[in-house]
């Protein structure tokens, strides 16, 4: 029984880190990008702050499916399905 605890634990733990690492980043796109964009007002007439924009809103949208569980090619719960079926597999 303590070894499952163990498990959910480290996993609850993982989940937690990956929400820390979605959240910082998030952070950090709120606070650089509005100062991207002030460089890019200033200093040009091309809109160029649209692509580190976009590039790094992709990178927060995968970031929250990971640190979510997310995942739209290999549904939700993937991989403890996965898990499940190897544990069982005696070949394995």
């Amino acid at each position: 029984m303590k070894n499952l605890k163990d498990f959910r634990y480290q996993r609850a733990k993982e989940k937690v880190e990956r929400y820390r690492a979605f959240y910082s980043s998030l952070l950090s796109y709120c606070i650089v990008i509005p100062i991207l964009a002030y460089i890019n007002y200033r200093t040009s007439n091309f809109p160029w702050v649209i692509f580190p924009a976009i590039g790094w809103g992709i990178g927060l949208v995968a970031c929250w499916m990971n640190a979510s569980g997310h995942n739209p090619i290999l549904g939700r719960n993937w991989e403890e399905r996965k898990i499940k079926e190897l544990m069982e597999d005696k070949e394995f």
